[in-house]
C-alpha cells in the first residue's frame, strides 16, 4: 500500500514538471548566395567602409564627423552643433522614425534583415567563422567532437579574429567623440585614458557578446522591434510569404517526376529554407515575429526550385492579399500605395523639408547677454548711470570672425570700453560689457534696450539682441 501511494506521488510530481523557458539550441548557418544575400552583402560593405572610414576623413584641419562631448560641440563636415541646437537632433530622431514606419508598411523589415548592426555584425562574425572552421556540416562535425588540441587550435583562432574585429569597432566607436588621431597615438603607447578604455572594452564586448553568441537572441527576445512590427504591417505589406497553395503538400520526390499524380505540391521538403534562417525558423508555417526578413529563405529555395526546373517565388516577397487572391506584381504594386502610407510620406517628407529648412537657416553667430548680478546699476563719472553686462559671442561658422558691438534703445546710450571682439572658428568668447546713459535717459526702473553684435566683414551676420537697463530710482 505504502508502495503504490508512493509511486502515485512521484507520478503526480513528475506530471507537475513543467519546464518555463525553451532550452537553447545552437544555429548553425548554411551559407547562401543569391540576390537578396548580395544585396545584404551590399549593406554590409557600405554601412562598414562608412562607419569605420568616416573618422579618419579630414576636414578643414580637423576631423569630418566628431561628437566632441567635452567641448560640447558636433563637428560634421562643414556644421557645427552646440547644445542649443538640440531641436536638431530630437528632428533627425523623428525622420528616423517616420522612415522607419513608412519602409515598415511598405516592404516588412528592410532594416532589421539588412541594415541594423545586429544584422550587420552577425554577418560579418559569421563569414569568419566560416572561414575558419568551413561550411555547416563541418561545423557541426567540430561541435560533437571531443576537445583536442586541433579543435582548440580551430576555435581560438575564431574567437581570437572574433576578440580582434569587437575591439576595432569599439576604438572606431570611440574615435568619433575623442579625435581618432589622438586615440592612435595613444593606441601606440597604450595610454588610453580611463574612460576611453572603458568604452572601447565596453562596446567591443558588447560587438563580440551581440554578434558572435547571442545572435538570434537579440533579435527574438531583446530587439522590441520585432514585438510591435505587428501592429505596423497589414494585408498589404511586403513580407517573406510562403506559397502554402502551390507548395502543399510537401514532399520528396526525384528530379522529372509527375509529383502532381502523387498529390504533391512543389516543396520538396528538403528544410534549407530553415537552415540558412538566422533565426532558425520555419518559413512554412506562416509569417512569425522572429523572421527578421532577410530574405535569405527566398535565395535558398529559389536555387532549389532552379535544379528542379520548377517555376522560382515559393518563397517570395508578397502580401497577405495578393497570396489570397493570386495577384502579380502590377496588382501588388497598385496596392502599395494607400492611406497610411500616404499619410506617412507626406509626415515625413513635410518633417525633412522644415528640417532641412532649419539647417540652411542655422545662424552662424549667437549671443546671450546675461545681466552682472554683483552689480545692478550703479553711478559713475560725470553723473552717469552704469550697468554691466556679459556678452556670450558664439561663431557658429567654420572661419575666425571679428564682431562689432552697439547698444541703442536710450538717448546718449554708449558702450564704454572696447567695442569689437574677435573669435576664433566654432568658437565662444566671453567678454564684460559696461553700458552707461546718462540718468534723465530713461525712466526709474527698468529700460529696454538692444544691443548689436555684427560681422565687420559681412553685415547680414549680425545679432539683435533685447535686454534691460536700471535706472535707480
Amino acid at each position: 500500500m505504502t508502495t503504490e501511494t508512493s509511486s502515485s506521488s512521484a507520478t503526480t510530481e513528475q506530471a507537475q514538471d513543467v519546464a518555463l523557458f525553451e532550452v537553447h539550441k545552437k544555429i548553425q548557418v548554411r551559407a547562401v548566395s543569391g540576390i537578396f544575400a548580395t544585396w545584404r552583402w551590399a549593406l554590409v560593405w557600405f554601412t562598414q567602409l562608412l562607419f569605420y572610414g568616416l573618422c579618419w576623413l579630414p576636414w578643414n584641419g580637423r576631423q569630418a564627423v566628431l561628437l566632441d562631448l567635452v567641448e560640447r560641440k558636433f563637428y560634421i563636415f562643414g556644421l557645427v552643433f552646440w547644445p542649443q541646437d538640440v531641436i536638431f537632433l530630437a528632428g533627425l530622431l523623428i525622420i528616423s522614425a517616420y522612415s522607419l514606419f513608412l519602409f515598415t508598411a511598405v516592404g516588412g523589415r528592410l532594416w532589421c534583415g539588412y541594415a541594423c548592426p545586429q544584422t550587420v555584425y552577425t554577418e560579418i562574425f559569421l563569414w569568419i567563422e566560416q572561414k575558419i572552421e568551413g561550411d555547416r556540416n563541418a561545423r557541426m562535425k567540430l561541435d560533437a567532437a571531443p576537445m583536442s588540441a586541433r579543435k582548440f587550435m580551430i576555435r581560438g583562432s575564431r574567437y581570437a579574429a572574433w576578440v580582434a574585429v569587437a575591439l576595432w569597432t569599439g576604438f572606431t566607436f570611440v574615435g568619433y567623440f575623442t579625435p581618432i588621431k589622438t586615440l592612435s597615438s595613444e593606441l601606440m603607447t597604450l595610454s588610453f585614458g580611463p574612460w576611453e578604455t572603458f568604452w572601447i572594452l565596453f562596446y567591443g564586448a558588447f560587438t563580440y557578446a551581440f554578434a558572435g553568441h547571442l545572435r538570434e537572441q537579440v533579435c527574438k527576445y531583446m530587439c522590441p522591434y520585432a514585438r510591435f512590427q505587428g501592429v505596423m504591417f497589414d494585408p498589404d505589406t511586403l513580407t517573406i510569404t510562403y506559397d502554402e497553395e502551390r507548395g502543399e503538400p510537401r514532399g520528396t520526390r526525384k528530379k522529372g517526376a509527375d509529383y502532381k499524380t502523387q498529390g504533391k505540391g512543389d516543396c520538396v521538403d528538403c528544410g534549407i529554407c530553415v537552415q540558412v534562417c538566422p533565426t532558425g525558423i520555419d518559413i512554412r508555417q506562416g509569417l512569425q515575429y522572429e523572421c527578421i526578413g532577410c530574405a535569405a529563405c527566398i535565395d535558398a529555395c529559389d536555387q532549389v526550385m532552379e535544379k528542379m526546373a520548377y517555376p522560382k517565388g515559393l518563397i517570395r516577397y508578397s502580401t497577405e492579399h495578393a497570396i489570397a487572391q493570386h495577384w502579380g506584381w502590377k496588382d501588388i504594386a497598385g496596392h502599395i500605395v494607400r492611406p497610411r502610407v500616404v499619410i506617412y510620406t507626406v509626415i515625413l517628407v513635410a518633417i525633412t523639408a522644415a528640417w532641412f529648412w532649419g539647417l540652411a537657416n542655422k545662424p552662424v553667430l549667437r549671443v546671450d547677454v546675461i545681466r552682472d548680478r554683483a552689480t545692478l546699476a550703479r553711478e559713475v563719472e560725470n553723473g552717469l548711470i552704469e550697468n554691466l553686462y556679459r556678452l556670450q559671442v558664439m561663431n557658429v561658422s567654420e572661419s575666425a570672425e571679428r564682431y562689432s558691438m552697439s547698444v541703442t534703445g536710450l538717448p546718449g546710450i554708449r558702450l564704454a570700453g572696447e567695442t569689437e571682439i574677435e573669435v576664433p572658428a566654432a568658437s565662444n568668447k566671453s567678454i564684460l560689457v559696461q553700458v552707461r546713459v546718462p540718468p534723465e535717459s530713461g525712466k526709474q526702473g527698468s529700460n529696454v534696450v538692444f544691443f548689436d553684435v555684427k560681422s565687420t566683414r559681412n553685415d547680414k551676420i549680425a545679432v539683435h539682441e533685447k535686454a534691460t537697463f536700471l535706472i535707480p530710482r
